[in-house]
């Protein structure tokens, strides 16, 4: 089975997600953003860290970016019942 590793930036707004995007593009460090940013008060406090986790755990937009988009990249802004994410995933196996 795969297990993923993957970090995420929740906010309410696809404008903010754009900008937020934008900044770690440049270069910003993706967990100061999402400690200062994110909505997911139990992930921002990691650096939005989710910890590992099989498919099937997240919601099905979700696990599409973490399994199927390359590693190291920041996909999104992704829009669930949430809000808007921005992910990166860390590693598979």
């Amino acid at each position: 089975m795969a297990i993923a590793n993957a970090r995420h930036i929740l906010v309410k707004t696809k404008e903010q997600a754009d900008e937020l995007k934008q900044q770690l593009t440049k270069g910003a460090d993706f967990a100061h953003i999402a400690k200062k940013h994110s909505l997911c008060k139990s992930s921002a406090k990691k650096g939005g860290d989710l910890g590992e986790f099989p498919p099937g755990r997240m919601l099905k937009a979700f696990d599409n970016i973490v399994f199927k988009k390359p590693l190291l990249t920041v996909h999104g802004p992704i829009k669930t019942k949430f809000g808007f994410h921005l992910i990166e995933t860390i590693y598979r196996r």
